[in-house]
């Protein structure tokens, strides 16, 4: 979840800004926020492999936070996302989205933590954050607030195969359930925990008070140096994502990408008798989409670069819209949206800067692990 901008105005900082400079990362610009691409001693690779190997420990401080108060705060929502909040209870967190009304083209991807029927906390991405909330708040019924919180909390992900031991160490919550989130009282402290992430290993997202950031964040790094936990900067987080084929918006999902072109129709509570752009994408659902979300894998060497066109038999058929190396498997992979006629097992052909080279279309994950 996030998506660079570019914007006129300073970037803004995490509340861990000094600490990242002080510890040598390289910052990059991601949605007016600047932010860690990776660590000195570290890099890339050895990030996203500290995360499918042991822990890894992320400042996502960018993404946004809100919160939709009030009488009936919760189905309000319902009544504009297009997840079902319905299927979930209080304690309980939900991806889902913000379409537009009318095209159904995605507005933003969400976490939606639903606290009761009154209160729904809401983490878009970064660059979306003033756009969803502006949108929540324009059609607000009576008595409902929706807040931007963004500069309140700090947002930290501790992710992999041994997070759970950083968090017992550590002694925040780690036994909840995968989408359950958990209030904490940590040193005096106040700290949500999430059992959610982006990464496809098990993990949790920890959202503190901004003043109350680095101190979570200097406990976590201490109790993970049994573990082999490493910090990971964005980098890492997009190579990770990409290997389980998590949509990144801006890339996967946008304006002019519904959910169903996106195969994200699980994250749509279709029967819901109203939300933004129901009545598009239940359209088109019905028609079948021009176009869908396949996972492509190399078969020659080459990597898949967001916008490289793709075609079959000297016919072009789709776009990359996110690629990258795949420090786990070794072998170039990707996201294109491509035509609907294309289908898994399919060879196809990518143009890399007028070179062609041969990928084959595959069902993502391209790893396997377990969030559970």
């Amino acid at each position: 979840m996030g998506v660079p901008a570019s914007v006129t105005s300073m970037p803004e900082h995490s509340p861990l800004h000094d600490w990242h400079a002080a510890n040598g990362a390289k910052f990059a610009e991601f949605g007016g926020w600047e932010m860690p691409l990776e660590y000195a001693g570290g890099g890339v690779v050895r990030e996203h492999t500290a995360v499918r190997e042991a822990v890894g420990l992320f400042d996502v401080s960018h993404l946004g936070k809100a919160v939709v108060r009030g009488p009936g705060a919760a189905d309000y929502v319902n009544a504009t996302l297009a997840n079902d909040l319905g299927r979930i209870g209080p304690g309980l967190a939900q991806y889902t989205l913000c379409c537009d009304d009318p095209s159904g083209g995605v507005v933003d991807d969400l976490i939606a933590y639903l606290r009761g029927p009154d209160e729904v906390f809401l983490v878009p991405n970064a660059a979306n954050t003033a756009e969803v909330v502006g949108r929540l708040a324009a059609s607000a019924p009576g008595g409902v607030t929706v807040e931007n919180r963004h500069e309140q909390y700090a947002v930290l992900a501790v992710q992999g195969p041994r997070s759970a031991e950083v968090m017992k160490d550590v002694g925040l919550p780690y036994e909840h359930d995968y989408m359950s989130f958990v209030d904490a009282d940590w040193r005096g402290r106040s700290v949500v925990v999430c059992r959610t992430g982006y990464t496809g290993e098990h993990g949790y997202e920890l959202v503190p008070r901004a003043e109350d950031a680095l101190p979570v964040w200097e406990a976590l790094l201490a109790a993970g140096e049994g573990h082999g936990l490493r910090p990971a900067g964005l980098g890492a987080r997009d190579t990770l994502r990409t290997e389980m084929g998590y949509p990144l918006h801006g890339h996967e999902l946008s304006l002019s990408i519904t959910p169903v072109q996106a195969r994200a129709g699980w994250a749509v509570g279709w029967k819901k008798p109203a939300f933004w752009g129901r009545e598009v994408l239940l359209r088109e659902r019905e028609a079948g989409a021009r176009r869908l979300l396949r996972g492509i894998e190399a078969v020659d060497r080459a990597i898949p670069r967001p916008e490289m066109a793709v075609s079959r038999d000297g016919a072009a058929v789709g776009v990359v819209t996110s690629g990258t190396f795949s420090p786990t498997r070794k072998v170039g992979i990707g996201l294109a949206l491509v035509d609907r006629s294309v289908g898994d097992g399919d060879e196809l052909t990518l143009d890399v800067r007028g070179r062609t080279a041969r990928v084959r279309v595959v069902k993502p994950p391209f790893v396997r692990t377990s969030t559970r």
